[in-house]
């Protein structure tokens, strides 16, 4: 584990931090591990995402610390399915062992795991460990860590679609009382609400089918830093951004 603490509280800049106007929930878009991978030629991790799966906790302990109460994460989305086999493969893997190795870490440091996304495409195994995995951090209260899984914004809208589709033939529902709350309702990030600020690392400027509905309002963050070498003093600098600006929701 890093030295999250010497970090935090050693830091010049969390005397700014003003704990009043902390976003409650804060997605992240962790990119560039293939590029840390290509910078830093490491033969055992070819991708990086193993560096970059190894920075995870360290970054949900630190927002914790910092009052965030949730923590979303764009873990692997419908189009990495088009990647080569050998990398979906390691992806999957991933998961599924990150989960097991963390789980204890999680509970003791009171992370509650939540999903977005649809699992029913991953292996037996790997919907077995998430269900384990939540189960095991029902109780905790410090911070929820959602990884969206399989999950790809156009997706998620489809099957909401899908539903309320059903809803309104089943149930006789009345077209015109769908609005965008009711619609709420049906999202996968219906727990947690919209994430109050976006961070996107590796300097990308798209959202890439990431929360197209529930990032109507956030405020984004692009750091050029890539994933693995993201530390939780930067993400201090994100909040601390975020905390200089004046959200006026389209107002």
């Amino acid at each position: 584990m890093k030295d999250v603490d010497k970090v935090l509280f050693d830091s010049k800049n969390l005397a700014q931090l003003d704990a009043s106007i902390v976003p409650q929930h804060v997605a992240i878009i962790p990119d560039g591990n293939r590029r840390w991978a290509t910078r830093e030629v490491l033969a055992n991790d070819p991708t990086g995402h193993r560096h970059g799966a190894h920075n995870v906790l360290d970054i949900v302990e630190a927002a914790g610390n910092m009052g965030i109460k949730t923590l979303t994460l764009y873990t692997f989305s419908t189009e990495n399915w088009s990647r080569p086999s050998a990398e979906v493969d390691l992806l999957i893997d991933l998961i599924e062992s990150y989960l097991k190795d963390q789980r204890e870490r999680m509970i003791q440091e009171g992370v509650k795991l939540g999903i977005i996304g649809d699992i029913s495409r991953l292996p037996p195994s790997v919907q077995q460990t998430i269900h384990i995995t939540k189960e095991a951090t029902q109780h905790c209260e410090t911070i929820n860590l959602v990884l969206a899984i399989n999950y790809g914004a156009r997706d998620e809208l489809c099957r909401v679609m899908r539903t309320i589709l059903q809803e309104t033939q089943s149930d006789g529902l009345d077209p015109k009382n769908i609005d965008e709350h009711f619609i709420a309702k049906y999202l996968d990030t219906e727990p947690w609400g919209d994430p109050a600020l976006l961070i996107r690392t590796s300097g990308e400027m798209r959202i890439s089918n990431f929360l197209l509905w529930q990032l109507s309002y956030t405020e984004l963050y692009v750091t050029d830093t890539l994933w693995p070498d993201f530390t939780p003093d930067h993400l201090l600098k994100a909040i601390l951004d975020y905390q200089r600006r004046e959200r006026r929701n389209g107002a």
